[in-house]
């Protein structure tokens, strides 16, 4: 079994990677990817902990979260193909001059 302070600081280096990716990068699809990777984060956090205390709430819970991780990558993606097909560019910076 691994420790649980392995579990806490490889869910903090990977939260934070998502992080630093989404501040960072000013393309949609690593910001899109930042937030999946700090989503992944989360999940893994919770079943860590949760098998730690040797319940299965962490497991089910992880369930949840990966339906809505494929539901917002789906959408995300949506929205980034559509801002694709109208501005030629994934560059963030651009959609400030969007006009209605």
């Amino acid at each position: 079994m691994v420790p649980l302070q392995h579990g806490l600081i490889l869910s903090t280096v990977l939260f934070i990677l998502g992080l630093s990716c989404l501040i960072l990068r000013r393309n949609l699809m690593f910001i899109l990817a930042g937030i999946e990777i700090m989503l992944n984060s989360a999940s893994l956090l919770i079943v860590i902990v949760s098998s730690y205390f040797r319940q299965v709430d962490g497991q089910i819970m992880y369930i949840i979260t990966i339906s809505v991780a494929a539901v917002e990558a789906s959408i995300g993606l949506i929205i980034l193909l559509k801002f694709y097909h109208f501005r030629q560019t994934l560059d963030v910076d651009t959609a400030s001059e969007m006009h209605g």
